[in-house]
């Protein structure tokens, strides 16, 4: 029995069955590559789903967190703390907001999002109390929390954990006018993401975004824009919302802003809708503390420092040029924007899991999302040799 084979046997002995893991083992990763257990080295093309933007161990985040872990980690809001402090200000400036608050998950933040957006329907759009309802897309990922799950249009993710949270609609994604058919007077919000990664990277038309934000304005309904996976630089642009030159009234970060080295999380707005919570309303134990401040202070100094986003644009398109040059019977589809990118595979080919094995064995790390797409999102600091050993593999595997 391998090394690999063991570890897997005791992960699955002694943890829950939730996860569907390619089989590698893990041990060490810097840059763009991974290293597993047995030596092996493999080109990650995933990225911890974007929360790796920055690439394993940047040398600045990691020297930050060290600075950090000798000087103050953990105290919770029961204080103030100075890293919060800076971040909070940082953060906002960079997003055009006014104020924010910090979680840990993603998950953590779509709930903050949607309480917030709650207590504001209640509060200023003065909606029948418990009445509020927030129109979602089908197809979206907001995370698996009982109440992400309650407006997610996967059964998969729903099944045997109901009672599910009531207070959402359903709307195709990248339709506008379904959108604005959908609004009633007990309509507070619109949660979407600016493009579906979990969903199979699907991208919605051009000028979708302008349009959803006039009729959220017409409507008085927020706009509530789930970046955890498609900000801060992932897309070709700091912030998705950016390509189409628009301004979200919630915003919701994760992932990359904990730099690839400590889960951090952020909901921003303008100051009338963070500025209706009072204290014991809502918080988080670990949301906001120093040693994931300052972790993310420095995320944000390298993305604008190295200049991540600009690089996304052009590796993105790159890659997505060499993606689509390959002569491959099996590919429907290749689509994406910046550095996510999806190859959708035709029908009848047993979904793409198989090719994500296959890619594996090549060196390649990626993963399957939506049955029959294959997920490209590589660290944000991936160069063209890297991509052009990575393209090498993807048509030794898609044309054999």
């Amino acid at each position: 029995m391998t090394l690999s084979q063991q570890f897997i046997d005791q992960t699955d002995r002694h943890g829950a069955n939730n996860y569907h893991p390619l089989p590698i083992v893990t041990e060490t990763a810097e840059g763009c590559w991974i290293t597993d257990v047995e030596g092996r080295r493999y080109l990650d093309m995933l990225s911890a789903y974007s929360a790796v933007s920055h690439g394993h161990r940047h040398p600045r985040i990691i020297a930050a967190a060290h600075k950090q872990l000798d000087r103050l980690t953990l105290t919770s809001r029961a204080f103030y703390n100075d890293e919060l402090a800076y971040l909070s200000e940082e953060l906002t400036a960079l997003c055009g907001m006014d104020k924010s608050l910090f979680m840990n998950s993603g998950a953590e933040g779509v709930e903050t999002a949607v309480k917030v957006a709650r207590k504001w329907g209640y509060c200023t759009k003065n909606v029948p109390r418990y009445e509020a309802e927030i129109i979602v897309c089908e197809g979206n990922f907001h995370g698996r929390t009982t109440t992400a799950i309650s407006f997610s249009s996967e059964e998969h993710y729903k099944h045997d954990f109901g009672p599910l949270t009531p207070g959402f609609r359903f709307v195709p994604f990248g339709d506008a006018a379904a959108l604005e058919a959908a609004i009633t007077p007990n309509t507070i919000g619109f949660l979407v993401e600016p493009i579906q990664g979990e969903g199979g990277v699907i991208v919605p038309p051009d000028g979708y975004l302008k349009q959803v934000r006039e009729i959220c304005d017409r409507h008085n309904v927020l706009l509530m824009l789930d970046e955890i996976q498609v900000g801060l630089g992932r897309t070709g642009k700091m912030l998705a919302y950016q390509h189409e030159n628009i301004q979200p009234d919630l915003l919701i970060l994760g992932k990359a802003l904990g730099g690839g080295v400590y889960p951090v999380s952020a909901v921003l707005s303008k100051a009338p809708i963070l500025g209706l919570l009072t204290p014991g309303e809502h918080g988080s134990t670990f949301g906001g503390n120093p040693l994931a401040c300052a972790i993310a202070r420095e995320a944000l100094c390298v993305l604008q420092d190295e200049n991540l986003p600009q690089c996304a644009a052009e590796m993105g398109a790159y890659l997505m040029d060499g993606l689509r040059a390959i002569d491959s019977p099996l590919v429907k589809e290749v689509r994406g924007k910046g550095l996510l990118v999806g190859v959708q595979l035709k029908p009848g080919l047993g979904g793409a899991r198989p090719y994500c094995e296959k890619l594996m064995d090549e060196g390649v790390l990626c993963k399957e999302t939506h049955e029959d797409v294959i997920r490209f999102a590589p660290p944000l600091v991936i160069n063209r040799e890297e991509i052009d050993w990575a393209l090498e593999r993807v048509a030794k595997v898609l044309k054999a």
